[in-house]
């Protein structure tokens, strides 16, 4: 069997499976593309399509289509890899999967907000380290540092600090927030932090009940870390340093309770809202 003639197969069974796409990909026909290519160790070009399938391949794509309907595991869990910002990552059960729209800001470069090329980078809340490798790519000269309080994520982290070749500008660090970083202070922070409140966390998809509730529940406000990581953060911005954080749907709650605060929503032309900048020479004002 042709790739092509796989790729609309397994498109019409994850359609036919009502699955629920947001890990990576928006639509059944991108899904089946990745599923498909990444068996049959495949560059997604036009040729590729009209490859033939191994009985190997053909196999292993039905079994994972199979766990991918059944069990409503996402994609990235079932391959071991995601895509984030154009660079593929390691991923695995209990860390969340790769997804943000940063990416975009990523690929400017953070213009026209960061006027200057970042020395450090500090990525908190890093997860599989996506965010913030993504960023030390696009500045070739910063010093990067990971932290995230899961020793999982932690593992992982170094694991993808070293496929893309950072270890040696890459400090990986177990730490809730900054607790036990140590002491000086950042030109860019980025987190992704949990930030689901709890009437969403019940909402959830049998897909998003995959991934680890520690990296999704923000508490009753989708606020509870983002109030810490603001409380704490004059001490550990340059003063001409950028904080970029996402918050996706409590971000309407954020504006409610820091309304003195001046917040920077950038539009997000390739899908995705809820992220916020803050310049370092403002102030977090609650209330």
């Amino acid at each position: 069997m042709q790739v092509a003639e796989q790729i609309k197969r397994v498109a019409l069974a994850l359609e036919e499976g009502s699955v629920v796409f947001d890990h990576g990909t928006d639509n059944a026909w991108d899904e089946a593309v990745a599923l498909v290519l990444t068996v049959a160790e495949l560059p997604n070009d036009k040729a590729s399509l009209a490859a033939e399938l191994t009985k190997s391949d053909r196999q292993r794509i039905v079994d994972l289509l199979k766990r991918r309907v059944v069990e409503r595991i996402p994609l990235p869990y079932l391959l071991g890899t995601a895509w984030f910002a154009e660079l593929e990552f390691l991923i695995e059960p209990g860390v969340v999967i790769p997804r943000s729209p940063i990416a975009e800001l990523i690929g400017a470069r953070f213009s026209p907000w960061l006027t200057a090329e970042p020395a450090s980078v500090l990525d908190l809340c890093c997860g599989s380290g996506c965010i913030g490798i993504a960023s030390a790519r696009a500045f070739a000269e910063c010093h990067l540092t990971l932290a995230d309080v899961d020793p999982t994520a932690v593992t992982l982290a170094r694991r993808n600090v070293e496929r893309h070749g950072l270890t040696q500008r890459t400090q990986v660090v177990r730490s809730d927030l900054f607790a036990d970083l140590p002491p000086g202070q950042f030109d860019l922070i980025v987190c992704n932090p949990p930030y689901v409140d709890t009437v969403d966390m019940r909402a959830l998809p049998p897909e998003h009940r995959h991934e680890p509730a520690r990296g999704l529940a923000g508490g009753g406000d989708g606020l509870t870390v983002v109030h810490e990581l603001l409380a704490e953060l004059p001490g550990r911005l340059n003063p001409d340093g950028m904080l970029v954080c996402e918050v996706g749907a409590s971000a309407a709650a954020l504006q409610r309770e820091y309304s003195r605060t001046g917040f920077i929503w950038p539009d997000l032309t390739q899908g995705g809202s809820g992220v916020f900048i803050l310049q370092g020479n403002a102030r977090p004002l609650r209330y």
